[in-house]
């Protein structure tokens, strides 16, 4: 098997494409990212992009954007883990921990421990969701809007409440993320609800390539929460997307959340499979 680093993001969605689509659900957090990177390049302070083939046909893929995990897609082979392991430590890169369908991370990372020792530790075990069509819009008191500039520091406020309350132990970089949610607010990608002009819920959309739409993060501050905001907003902006023309939207749910994935059932998601973000952990440090 043949690993190769890609350069170019277009040069990569084509290579890899066939191998993406064949899962749309599964890789549309992959699909969302080169979408924001063929666009906005300068979004992320850095990107690696690698391809595992197999007699010229593409068996596995993978990309991260530095400090962020690998974002591993689903291969073709279970058996290009290993060299795409290897490869990616040949090249010098040194990854966090990775994200990915739950059988294809599994397999990374201990090929992953094999290599460079230590352990992992589980971040979240995550639901992946699709939608359709919307079959509850709830009936929450209040309107949806869409965020505009002068709402960044609300929401820069409320993705770091989510982060904290979903991921404690996550430490991202703080100027990427505010680069991302001004080009998101730019482009109509974050939405409020409101409630007498107050704001009392959050959601992202953007897009996944090559006809879904990604939603997230969704965020209500624990003071709002049980009044179906969170479920008439989220419902709102998916049956926008799909109005629009696209033909599904998808979500990431943390799995021991109840009640949000409750939630997005109501709203006509359906759990198309079950995905895992672990952390590495260096062998001198404690697991």
């Amino acid at each position: 098997m043949e690993v190769s680093r890609v350069e170019g993001v277009a040069e990569y969605r084509e290579l890899v494409g066939s191998l993406l689509d064949r899962a749309p659900a599964r890789h549309n957090l992959i699909n969302g990212l080169l979408d924001v990177l063929r666009r906005r390049p300068d979004t992320y302070q850095a990107y690696h992009l690698w391809a595992v083939q197999e007699d010229g046909d593409v068996v596995a893929a993978a990309m991260q954007t530095p400090p962020y995990n690998l974002a591993l897609a689903e291969p073709l082979d279970e058996g290009a883990i290993a060299p795409l392991a290897a490869a990616i430590i040949d090249a010098g890169v040194r990854l966090p921990g990775v994200l990915g369908g739950l059988s294809e991370a599994n397999a990374f990372a201990a090929a992953w421990i094999a290599l460079v020792g230590g352990s992992t530790s589980t971040t979240t075990r995550q639901g992946i969701y699709e939608l359709t069509e919307v079959r509850h819009r709830g009936d929450a008191e209040g309107r949806e809007r869409v965020a505009t500039h002068a709402d960044l520091d609300l929401i820069m406020e409320w993705h770091d409440a989510f982060i904290a309350e979903a991921v404690p132990e996550f430490t991202g970089d703080l100027e990427s993320r505010a680069r991302r949610a001004r080009s998101a607010i730019e482009e109509g990608g974050y939405w409020l609800w409101e409630v007498d002009d107050r704001a009392v819920s959050m959601t992202g959309s953007s897009a996944a390539p090559p006809d879904g739409t990604r939603i997230g993060p969704v965020y209500t501050p624990p003071a709002e929460r049980g009044h179906g905001y969170a479920t008439a907003l989220v419902a709102h902006v998916s049956d926008v997307a799909l109005e629009r023309g696209r033909r599904a939207c998808y979500l990431h749910t943390d799995l021991a959340n109840a009640t949000s994935n409750a939630m997005y059932q109501r709203i006509g998601y359906e759990r198309m499979c079950d995905a895992i973000d672990l952390r590495f952990v260096p062998p001198d440090e404690p697991s």
